[in-house]
């Protein structure tokens, strides 16, 4: 193997260094991403849960203050 060789596997070791560091840096950007999208998304859930919950307490509250209403008439 003479020198030229050599280099070419040098170069192209390298440019494949290079995409690889690229595709570390996308991924990671987009885990990144996913992770606040991860995020967002429990939290909103959470707040649906909650509203949830407020809702189905006043329902109770309803039906229990008209059977109140039913029962004293």
């Amino acid at each position: 193997m003479d020198s030229h060789d050599t280099l070419d596997q040098v170069r192209l070791l390298g440019e494949r260094l290079d995409k690889l560091a690229d595709l570390v840096r996308r991924l990671a950007e987009e885990n990144r991403s996913l992770r606040a999208g991860q995020e967002q998304l429990s939290n909103e859930r959470a707040q649906l849960l909650n509203k949830n919950e407020l809702a189905r307490s006043r329902v109770e509250a309803m039906i229990h203050r008209l059977k109140s209403l039913e029962s004293s008439q």
